[in-house]
């Protein structure tokens, strides 16, 4: 439970963006500690006790003047902007609200010196010290936050608080990598075989359960020692990813009676690919190990889950129902070159689809190049 001196009844918060993983889980909680939720959603949702979705797109202009022209305790905006229109609208988001929680990401953070040093908030940032010119002039998602984080620093008020979550993970998000579950977990459970790469698996990663992430963020709403500070919300735990992988096989042995098949690349297929490389190169090849002694200190109720149990718990409760979305199809036809194997045509419902699939899967790599751009 959040602490009860801080706690404020029937206070009045606008989740924007708030229906993914870590924004479902934060919605409950603020609604079952009984604040007024307003939570922004594309789809039809059916409001209930303490939580009213507002069907609309946050991203168009109209939409959110109308919510922002309300006055609210809090805003967490968990939405992904590119950074001239964060710019553009980040003054009404301040002035709309008591405190600003923008969800930026612990990708923002450059490389470490060794594989066992800890990443505190004072951490040298990406955008601070990498001299990738051709990065540089992108706006991809760890240059993007950081970019944004500097607009709200210099927007003349410090009624925000920067929240820097890393790789979470819950019952409908488990991910190897940089793969989403539909990129390996449908695979295994499909007959095909997982695609990994050593490069990756080589390295420390931190993964954090997303209903403890959301338990940290609702800790700092309304707390003002929190405005005009940064937090990354995460584990102290770290494994290497070649270990997270162990715990997925070891759920999958159990549930499919065997251990599925693990083709271990040299290097992440995504790196053939010049849209799909940067997270690899300036995130994932990183060692990532965290000090959450800030996060705790503002919020001494927080506690995380153990890392390697929660991950086992997450996995079986989704085997026992599971949903996917299609898989990644470009990528897949690529992991289907390595491992010889053909995905069935009939799980894409076009014929498009299924030609696109055919090309990325036989035709010369730099043939696949141009599908991606």
């Amino acid at each position: 439970m959040i602490d009860q001196e801080k706690k404020t009844i029937h206070r009045r918060i606008l989740l924007l963006g708030g229906t993914g993983a870590m924004g479902e889980h934060l919605t409950r909680i603020l609604a079952e500690q009984g604040d007024d939720v307003h939570v922004t959603t594309r789809s039809c949702r059916m409001s209930e006790r303490n939580i009213t979705y507002v069907q609309g797109n946050a991203h168009e202009i109209t939409f959110i003047n109308d919510l922002l022209r309300e006055s609210w305790d809090a805003i967490v905006d968990f939405m992904v902007y590119n950074t001239d229109e964060f710019r553009v609208r980040v003054s009404q988001l301040l002035k709309a609200t008591k405190q600003y929680i923008f969800i930026s990401s612990a990708r923002v953070y450059g490389p470490t010196n060794s594989s066992d040093e800890l990443i505190n908030e004072e951490t040298p940032r990406l955008l601070d010290m990498i001299k990738d010119e051709e990065y540089l002039n992108t706006d991809e998602y760890a240059l993007s936050k950081a970019r944004q984080e500097n607009i709200l620093h210099e927007a003349g008020c410090n009624n925000w608080t920067i929240i820097r979550p890393y790789i979470t993970f819950s019952e409908t998000r488990l991910q190897l990598g940089v793969l989403e579950k539909e990129d390996w977990l449908w695979r295994a459970i499909n007959g095909y075989s997982i695609v990994f790469s050593k490069d990756i698996a080589s390295h420390y990663t931190t993964l954090t359960y997303g209903y403890d992430v959301s338990r940290g963020i609702a800790g700092l709403i309304g707390l003002p020692a929190a405005l005009g500070e940064v937090y990354h919300i995460t584990t102290d735990e770290a494994y290497k990813w070649e270990e997270i992988l162990e715990v997925y096989l070891h759920v999958l042995d159990k549930y499919l009676g065997h251990r599925p098949e693990v083709v271990m690349t040299d290097k992440c297929l995504n790196l053939r690919f010049p849209a799909m490389q940067f997270q690899v190169k300036y995130c994932r090849l990183f060692d990532r190990r965290f000090d959450n002694s800030k996060i705790r200190l503002a919020v001494p109720t927080l506690r995380f889950k153990n890392t390697r149990d929660e991950i086992e718990s997450c996995l079986g409760t989704f085997l026992e129902s599971p949903l996917f979305s299609s898989p990644a199809l470009l990528l897949n036809a690529q992991m289907d070159r390595v491992t010889g194997e053909r995905m069935r045509l009939n799980i894409y419902s076009t014929l498009k689809s299924r030609l696109k699939y055919l090309v990325a899967r036989y035709a010369p790599t730099e043939i696949v190049k141009v599908l991606t751009k």
